[in-house]
């Protein structure tokens, strides 16, 4: 699996680390790159991002950043910067080996939150993306991103992105810092974090129920016999599951995959089991029209839980624009399919019934926004 946590983070700060100390007795006020910021501010502005991202995981930040920072010192040495980039970025480090996987913090992009592994990869892209602006600032033309975790980053954090032969030079372009053959120049950029979507279970008692987006990254662990980082309920995931994510992989790979409209694997948030995987084939089609896949582990079923949980997923993606309807094929004899399906506030689809070559013939079912 392409990791993104704690080594990573490490991985990152020693190749910034690195290439500082080979400038250290250069004049830092000069510009970073295309950077308004000099050198020695862009520097700052590395090590207040990685205790903040720190802080937002250990203060259980919920609706914004905790208030405190890194400045550096007046006269400070390069050197000793240096040290405060290596101290700030293994306070991070040591807090994303430490939470909780179900644990997140508030971030502004995207959807107000982010768990360890979305904040490992903040502070990864923050360091790799800052480092290279420094090289450029002070004329280290050879320097890139290292290609295993530029190619990590990428499949965690830019899943709209589609990967290239060349990952470093791929995450560089994506970010409005280079030219990729075939590719329009980009002028604006954004990375994304997962979707977290409650489910609300009304027969789960106790249990807490979320619907958590699956990485580019951890769907093609789980298309070639992952677990894609969850620990699921009962044995290894089922194949629907292994099969949704192989589509989410291939979508990715094609550069067709959007964010939000993958797969989500459903999560019991006590022990943090995986129950199943739920979500979309892909976004809505030229006519507004997106269908939807589900399936649970064989000891989360009966439970209600699979109703509960698409009922969730339907409310949130008849809530985006361009999206009245969203479809869903079932075997016809498959009746406990049919039934989560029409208690989830899906209907039969006129026709109701469609024929597919390869797989046979298929209920059809709908439900409108």
């Amino acid at each position: 699996m392409l990791e993104m946590g704690a080594d990573q983070v490490d991985e990152a700060v020693a190749e910034c680390a690195a290439l500082l100390r080979s400038v250290a007795d250069r004049d830092w006020e000069v510009p970073a790159g295309s950077l308004e910021w000099s050198v020695r501010y862009t520097v700052e502005h590395v090590a207040d991002d990685l205790i903040a991202y720190a802080a937002q995981l250990t203060g259980r930040a919920t609706s914004k950043y905790v208030g405190f920072g890194i400045t550096l010192a007046d006269g400070m040495s390069n050197e000793d910067a240096i040290g405060v980039v290596t101290a700030t970025g293994g306070l991070l480090s040591a807090v994303v080996r430490t939470t909780p996987p179900g644990v997140r913090g508030w971030h502004s992009f995207a959807y107000g939150a982010g768990d360890r592994t979305g904040f490992a990869g903040m502070g990864v892209a923050e360091v790799l993306l800052h480092t290279y602006d420094i090289a450029c600032g002070l004329g280290v033309e050879r320097w890139r991103p290292p290609g295993q975790l530029s190619q990590s980053l990428l499949a965690h954090l830019f899943p709209h992105v589609q990967p290239g032969p060349d990952p470093a030079r791929t995450l560089l372009w994506a970010t409005g810092r280079g030219d990729l053959p075939g590719r329009p120049k980009v002028t604006a950029w954004h990375w994304h974090n997962a979707i977290v979507l409650p489910v609300e279970d009304e027969e789960a008692g106790a249990d807490v129920l979320e619907l958590r987006e699956l990485s580019p990254a951890a769907a093609m662990d789980l298309s070639v016999g992952g677990t894609a980082g969850h620990t699921w309920l009962g044995d290894d995931p089922d194949e629907g599951s292994r099969a949704a994510g192989a589509m989410v992989a291939r979508a990715y790979a094609r550069g067709t995959h959007r964010p939000e409209w993958g797969t989500f694997v459903l999560v019991r948030v006590r022990d943090e089991r995986a129950l199943g995987t739920l979500g979309f084939h892909g976004p809505p089609d030229e006519t507004g029209s997106a269908e939807v896949g589900y399936g649970l582990q064989e000891k989360a079923r009966g439970h209600g839980h699979a109703t509960a949980a698409l009922r969730a997923l339907a409310v949130w993606g008849l809530g985006q624009p361009g999206s009245p309807t969203l479809r869903a094929r079932v075997d016809p004899d498959n009746q406990a399919s049919q039934a989560v399906l029409r208690r989830a506030g899906f209907t039969p689809a006129d026709p109701p019934v469609v024929e597919d070559l390869d797989e046979g013939m298929d209920l059809r079912y709908e439900r409108r926004g």
